[in-house]
């Protein structure tokens, strides 16, 4: 049976798809910090994620992560990393995409719960992925943080030799986003030890480049031929 949400939460149920279209403003919705617990018990509801993808309902969690997102709602920051495990059992693009995001709006207060998510190695390999992604957003939108940031992405990358080498590219991508140069002989290691999956980022002459290491490729001209 489905659960039930109370006014206002229960008009996430009735959204739909998002595709297309601006972000909703959930507190002119009326929606406040007194309904967290009902937005993450939408989060959670395994029926609404599971309902059918031509429905309302199915977008109904998305809804309300992104409400959570907007009311930064820090009790949600371990229901939301609960959800990460869905981008490898569901390949779910929407967790994926968005999720890290969310975790980036609630503010620094989701990096040592994301950062304990990241060293699990527990969890799944894209949902560690994600986590990186999540403190490399977190490292952005509040650059305060970039430090501790950094510093998380660098220690994980240190076990190059024995994690995946997909976990190691976004842990590179992440760190050379966040243009962290100090970090470039652990990454050249692990690209010298062939650990890095360079489908994600390039190889290691692109990441110097994207580091301001070395110079950026000049793009070639074609010599126009000359009439005769």
């Amino acid at each position: 049976m489905p659960e039930s949400y109370p006014p206002p939460v229960e008009a996430l149920l009735s959204l739909g798809d998002v595709r297309g279209k601006e972000e909703e403003d959930y507190r002119a919705m009326g929606l406040g910090t007194e309904h967290i617990p009902d937005l993450i018990r939408m989060v959670e509801d395994e029926e609404l994620h599971l309902a059918d993808n031509d429905s309302p309902e199915v977008w109904a969690p998305l809804h309300a992560w992104r409400a959570l997102g907007q009311l930064r709602a820090k009790a949600a920051i371990e229901p939301l990393l609960g959800l990460l495990y869905r981008i490898d059992d569901f390949n779910d693009d929407w967790v994926s995409e968005e999720i890290p995001d969310i975790l980036a709006k609630i503010g620094p207060a989701a990096i040592e719960p994301t950062i304990a998510y990241l060293a699990d190695i527990a969890n799944p390999l894209w949902a560690r992925s994600a986590a990186a992604d999540a403190l490399l957003k977190i490292a952005q939108r509040y650059p305060d943080t970039r430090e501790v940031c950094v510093r998380t992405l660098m220690a994980q990358l240190e076990h190059y030799p024995e994690q995946d080498v997909t976990l190691n590219a976004f842990l590179v991508d992440a760190l050379t986003e966040l243009k962290a140069v100090e970090a470039a002989p652990l990454i050249k290691r692990a690209f010298d030890a062939l650990a890095v999956d360079e489908r994600v980022r390039g190889g290691w002459q692109k990441v110097q480049r994207d580091l301001g290491l070395k110079p950026a490729k000049k793009k070639r001209t074609k010599k126009r031929k000359k009439r005769k």
